[in-house]
């Protein structure tokens, strides 16, 4: 997996995000929300805890982290 420091955003531009939530999400309240930032970022945030704020990834680690999941390494 790629290591980098989380890329910065502005607090604006995650009020904007069009956020969507996972496909795989259930009934019980454990899901997650997804947004492409204009920056070109990935966001990641808890559904049930928006107040948390947002995990940030830059393309290359979010690649990595999406191409792990889909082979089954992580």
């Amino acid at each position: 997996m790629i290591e980098e420091s989380a890329p910065s955003v502005s607090e604006t531009e995650l009020e904007r995000a069009r956020w969507h939530k996972s496909t795989y999400s259930g009934s019980n309240n454990g899901c997650v929300e997804h947004a492409i930032l204009t920056s070109g970022h990935h966001a990641v945030r808890d559904t049930k805890d928006r107040a948390l704020g947002a995990h940030i990834f830059g393309q290359d680690p979010w690649q990595a982290f999406i191409s792990a999941v889909q082979d089954g390494s992580l």
